[in-house]
């Protein structure tokens, strides 16, 4: 199982320094991914007719994802770019197809996209595009990213998106791994029919449980056979003990990837407590530096 860290954004306060430390401490100690969270808004949840369900409010401070691992190209070597999730249907396909495709060829091929539908309906809203048709939309946003990154002058007519002979260039050497993050059914069903992994959170018996829903719907889509990879972000755990009984609970149960989380451990803003945790957690987990 390969073992990755989640950058711990929100506790680190936007502190931009921390950004080359931990991505560069977390490629060294041998780990194979960082996976970075997405939100282009921070919103303030009082006195909202209908109430945010999720846990971030105007507050909590996020850099978005593509634009750091721009940078994390040039400054790291090996390790693996995850996001998770970058929040699709809030965002213009042709230009995230481009993003993409050029920090997988400034990266030598390190990106995994993962993508979800989010829960902030003020923040899809105020990027302008509608939270209640998000699904259907981020179905085919996949199928059209797909097709982009062929290299191919392409045509797409969907209820959402279209292209009337368009094309990605320079196009990415590889189609570009997509993995889909969530929870619902539906997620679980696009994930099985179209994605390239699953990203998973939550307790880990409930983790293990969207895992197997989702290799049902590959099987169903006739996909069984293909290449794909399913990862745990341990956000759940709040002791160093937590998350390494978790991370062995999901490899036991047969995932090829997990993402630790550090945050909810009372690290705070202190990069050297992150990075602290960071270690003892690759010594315990085996993690090997290169």
């Amino acid at each position: 199982m390969k073992v990755g860290i989640v950058y711990p954004q929100p506790e680190i306060k936007g502190d931009v320094q921390a950004v080359t430390t931990l991505a560069q401490a977390v490629e060294a100690r041998g780990f194979d991914h960082l996976l970075v969270y997405d939100h282009v808004l921070g919103v303030e949840h009082a006195g909202r007719a209908e109430p945010l369900s999720g846990p971030y409010s105007e507050t909590d401070p996020f850099m978005d994802p593509l634009a750091m691992f721009a940078y994390l190209a040039g400054v790291t070597e090996r390790i693996q770019l995850m996001s998770g999730v970058l929040i699709l249907p809030q965002r213009q396909t042709p230009l995230v197809a481009r993003q993409a495709a050029d920090i997988d060829l400034l990266s030598n091929e390190r990106l995994i996209l993962g993508v979800g539908l989010g829960w902030n309906y003020v923040e899809c809203e105020a990027l302008g595009f509608d939270f209640k048709t998000r699904g259907v939309r981020c179905t085919e946003q996949i199928e059209l990213l797909k097709q982009f990154w062929t290299g191919d002058v392409i045509s797409y007519e969907g209820r959402f998106e279209q292209a009337d002979r368009v094309r990605v260039t320079p196009a990415p050497r590889r189609s570009i791994p997509i993995w889909i993050g969530g929870f619902a059914p539906q997620a679980i069903e696009r994930a099985g029919r179209l994605a390239d992994g699953f990203i998973a959170a939550g307790p880990p018996e409930a983790a293990i449980s969207v895992m197997q829903g989702v290799d049902a719907a590959r099987d169903a889509a006739g996909r069984a056979d293909q290449p794909f990879g399913h990862t745990f972000v341990t956000l759940m755990s709040f002791s160093e003990d937590d998350a390494i009984d978790a991370a062995r609970k999901w490899q036991d149960a047969g995932g090829t990837h997990v993402s630790i989380c550090t945050m909810g451990m009372g690290h705070g803003e202190s990069v050297d407590a992150h990075l602290d945790f960071i270690a003892r957690v690759a010594d315990r987990l085996e993690v090997e530096a290169p």
